[in-house]
C-alpha cells in the first residue's frame, strides 16, 4: 500500500526556494527558515520511500503482465474521446517498468494524427516533444543510455510541438499515480517542467492522460508546488 508516511506532509513545503525568501526572514526569521526546510525533507523523503515501494512492486510484475494491461489500457485509450479528438498528441516511449505505447503510436499514424515523442536532455530537466513521421522513422532514431529512443541531441530539423500548434493531447508515464491527478515521476522534473513551458503556449496547456499499470495506484501521490497535476489516469478497473 502507498500509505507509508504520507500523513506527514501536512506540512506542505511553501513554493518558495530559500533564495526567493524577503531578505528579513533570510536574515532574522531562522524559525520559519528551519520550518521550510524540514518540509522539503519531508517531502523529498516521502517521495523516496514512495519510489523504492513503486519500484518493487513493478519489478514483481511479469513481462506477460505488463504486456497484457497494456493492450487493455492502449483499446481504452484508442476509444477515449480525448485521444479521438485529438490533432496533435504526444507520447512516451516505454522503458521496461512503463506502459507499453507500441499500439498507440501505431494507431496515431493510422489515423493520420501528428505523432510527437520526448527528447530529454540528460543534463538537465529540460524536454522538447519532437515530431516523428512514420514507424520507420522511429525505429531509424538512436537508443538513448534508457535503452529508448529518441532525436539526438544535435538533431534541429524536426519540428518542435511548442514552437509550432502545440498539443492536444500529452500521455504521461510516471512510477505512481493517484485518482485525484497526483503523479510521482523519476525525480528528474521533466514533465513538470514540460506542461509549464505548455501553458505558456497560445493554446494552452494540453490534456493530460497517465497510463498506469494497476500496481502503480497509490492512495496519495506525496506534491509540492513544482508538481503539475494531471487529468486524467487511465487503469484496468477491477
Amino acid at each position: 500500500m502507498c500509505l507509508l508516511i504520507f500523513n506527514l506532509l501536512n506540512c506542505t513545503p511553501s513554493c518558495r526556494s530559500l533564495n526567493q525568501l524577503p531578505q528579513h526572514m533570510r536574515t532574522e526569521d531562522f524559525p520559519e527558515r528551519m520550518s521550510l526546510i524540514k518540509s522539503m525533507a519531508v517531502l523529498r523523503a516521502s517521495k523516496q520511500a514512495l519510489r523504492k515501494d513503486l519500484k518493487r512492486r513493478l519489478a514483481a510484475l511479469s513481462a506477460e503482465e505488463k504486456q497484457r494491461q497494456s493492450l487493455v489500457l492502449s483499446r481504452k485509450l484508442l476509444e477515449h474521446p480525448k485521444y479521438i479528438s485529438s490533432q496533435r498528441v504526444a507520447v512516451f516511449l516505454s522503458m521496461d517498468d512503463e506502459v507499453r505505447t507500441e499500439e498507440i503510436i501505431r494507431d496515431i499514424f493510422k489515423r493520420g494524427k501528428s505523432c510527437f515523442i520526448p527528447r530529454y536532455l540528460s543534463s538537465s530537466s529540460h524536454m522538447d516533444m519532437l515530431k516523428i513521421n512514420s514507424l520507420q522513422d522511429l525505429e531509424k532514431l538512436p537508443l538513448t543510455s534508457w535503452n529508448i529512443r529518441q532525436p539526438s541531441d544535435d538533431c534541429k530539423s524536426r519540428e518542435e510541438a511548442l514552437s509550432s500548434g502545440g498539443l492536444d493531447l500529452v500521455l504521461m508515464p510516471g512510477l505512481g499515480f493517484d485518482l485525484n491527478g497526483g503523479r510521482l515521476g523519476r525525480g528528474k522534473g521533466f514533465y513538470d517542467t514540460y506542461l509549464r513551458r505548455c501553458s505558456e503556449h497560445p493554446i494552452g496547456k494540453p490534456y493530460t492522460i497517465a497510463l498506469a499499470f494497476k500496481e502503480q495506484l497509490c492512495q496519495k501521490v506525496p506534491v509540492g508546488c513544482n508538481d503539475v497535476l494531471i487529468d486524467e489516469v487511465l487503469y484496468e478497473e477491477q
